[in-house]
């Protein structure tokens, strides 16, 4: 018998939560086979199967295990169910007339499987105790099956059936969220925060991306986003600031001489924020693939730690989502944040005229400990000059070789 602990997912990390088990309780498991999906207070992670055998389930879904704890065992002397052929035997046996006949009687087949819901052991204890019916309880375990805090939660009906539905539920915040949580109150409460604000003109990258976004993906199989060209004007305005690619250390100001920006993204378990490294020797191809590299795996919860640890600066894009105008909170240790809002055509002036123009909000809040008033504006008014004059400060004036075409 195998007794399977939880791993070490990365340094400082003492504890993860099982967030889906991806097997049943005495199901057959492959070595490798993927049986589990952790949460740590960084990543979610998958956990394979140490080696093949039947599997006992040590630990509920929800439940929060201390690295080094077992939380199941494998039966490595039993031998892998054969497949039963009988089935198909007599099915070849059954003349067709009478396969067409069983076809017409067979009842249309739903879309659930035996777990759906079905409380577990756990679960189960406890909604007896509560006498609430597991009917009444909505399961959010793998394929509806319910959980021990599902059943935490339930709370017994005091309508009655013909009520207008003015239910509650709740739900566990996930190890990750939580983090979340406790970083975002962290920054407000140990920074010196203040946030700049100012007004970008795009008429200038819609232009270049207009002419040369569909040679760009045709060529390089990425599209020519707004990211790569921020991501550059950043990169820029680091160089010409160092203080904001700076982090305070005990007593010291700590300042990197190289550019590795993280990119906040929404993934399946909430915000995630993987790091582009050394972006000031990516080209806009580069920038873009790696985007698009990192948000796949954000997507499809395969980010490491590794990968969402050691950024110097991070850009936020609240603008997919709509937002006009935000303050972005710090992601510490770092010491500054811009914030991209949505593109909304604006009445401004241009050489005494007024003309309609994309204009877009940007924000940078930094910590003002160690980074002064004239150096925030000043790091925002050099990121608007590079997005408003982009052909000439970040493509060199010439806009065929920096796109690689």
């Amino acid at each position: 018998m195998l007794e399977m602990k939880v791993p070490s997912p990365g340094e400082s990390i003492t504890e993860v939560e099982i967030a889906q088990w991806l097997v049943e309780d005495g199901d057959y498991v492959e070595k490798d086979q993927a049986i589990a999906e952790v949460d740590s207070d960084k990543a979610t992670l998958e956990l394979p199967a140490e080696a093949s055998g039947i599997i006992t389930l040590k630990a509920e879904e929800g439940d929060a295990v201390e690295v080094g704890a077992v939380v199941c065992l494998i039966d490595t002397d039993a031998k892998k169910p054969a497949d039963d052929d009988t089935d198909a035997a007599e099915t070849q046996k059954t003349p067709v007339s009478e396969k067409l006949e069983v076809k017409e009687k067979v009842a249309p087949v739903e879309n659930k499987t035996y777990a759906t819901g079905t409380p577990s052991p756990a679960a189960k204890k406890i909604l007896d105790e509560k006498s609430i019916p597991a009917i009444d309880v909505k399961g959010t375990g793998r394929a509806g099956r319910i959980t021990k805090h599902d059943a935490e939660n339930a709370m017994p009906s005091m309508g009655t059936a013909g009520s207008s539905g003015r239910g509650s539920y709740r739900t566990k915040l996930s190890l990750l969220r939580r983090k979340v949580a406790e970083r975002l109150v962290e920054a407000k409460n140990t920074t010196a925060m203040l946030t700049t604000f100012n007004e970008v003109d795009m008429s200038p990258i819609f232009a270049l991306r207009k002419e040369y976004k569909e040679i760009f993906k045709e060529k390089h199989g990425v599209g020519l986003g707004f990211m790569s060209f921020f991501s550059l004007a950043v990169v820029r305005a680091l160089e010409m600031y160092p203080a904001v690619n700076s982090m305070i250390d005990g007593k010291e100001m700590l300042t990197f001489d190289y550019k590795d920006i993280s990119i906040a993204v929404s993934g399946p378990k909430g915000l995630m924020v993987p790091v582009m490294r050394n972006v000031e020797n990516l080209s806009f191809r580069g920038v873009e693939s790696e985007i698009k590299r990192l948000a796949i795996r954000a997507r499809d919860g395969k980010i490491t730690v590794d990968e969402m640890t050691g950024g110097t600066f991070t850009i936020s894009n609240g603008g997919v989502f709509g937002s006009m105008l935000s303050t972005p909170i710090i992601n510490p240790p770092q010491s500054g944040i811009l914030g991209m809002h949505n593109i909304v055509e604006r009445p401004i002036v241009k050489d005494g005229q007024i003309v309609i123009a994309p204009i877009m909000f940007v924000a940078l809040s930094y910590d003002h400990r160690i980074i002064d008033g004239k150096e925030s504006v000043g790091f925002l008014v050099a990121v608007k000059e590079a997005l408003e004059n982009p052909s000439e400060l970040l493509m060199n004036g010439d806009v065929k070789k920096a796109l690689e075409l």
